[in-house]
């Protein structure tokens, strides 16, 4: 009866470094940053937001889980400066657009991940913006201790049609596309 006891024993240990280990790495945030860029028929803007926390899962140095939540008070424009900059930041702020003071934080979870080679991989998440959840699907570049994705997001999908060419009728030099990127630099 000892033997078999044993012998599980020596049996689960090896299951277990069999399955390997997961590891959760939480991200720096100070180091880690999403820049956006949203366009219109007469130029374009871009910023910065910041994230309150996050972490990826690996498990045999490969990625199996993420989940991040980003400061949406943090939200900055970069390409401008004084009055102008103030402003958008403002418009972008209210209600027409992320509605920040009802919305503090935006997440993203992922929900399944493939692996692509090269330490590539193809993520399905859900992305809540303003409380509105959508999947989206995106490539993940992982590179050493940082992580690199680049997002195209529909900003309709989550209630913000101000200025929305697919909406509003007659708009002129005055539409916003709906589309706006994200470039996404995870540091763990």
């Amino acid at each position: 009866m000892r033997n078999l006891k044993s012998f599980s024993i020596v049996l689960l240990i090896l299951f277990s470094f069999n399955q390997g280990f997961s590891q959760t790495y939480k991200i720096d945030v100070s180091k880690s940053i999403i820049k956006w860029e949203g366009k219109k028929i007469t130029g374009q803007h871009e910023g910065t937001i910041n994230f309150k926390e996050g972490y990826l899962v690996f498990k045999n140095k490969k990625v199996t889980g993420g989940s991040f939540i980003a400061d949406m008070a943090t939200l900055s424009n970069t390409d401008q400066t004084g009055s102008s900059k103030t402003k958008l930041e403002g418009h972008l702020r209210s209600e027409d657009f992320f509605s920040i003071d009802n919305n503090k934080t935006s997440t993203l979870v992922f929900k399944s991940i493939a692996s692509k080679g090269n330490n590539t991989y193809l993520i399905n998440a859900d992305l809540t913006i303003k409380g509105i959840t959508n999947s989206i699907q995106f490539d993940l570049v992982v590179n050493g201790k940082k992580a690199t994705a680049a997002l195209t997001i529909n900003r309709t999908k989550y209630d913000i049609k101000y200025g929305s060419g697919s909406y509003f009728d007659d708009l002129g030099d005055k539409t916003i596309y709906d589309d706006f990127d994200l470039n996404v630099t995870l540091a763990y």
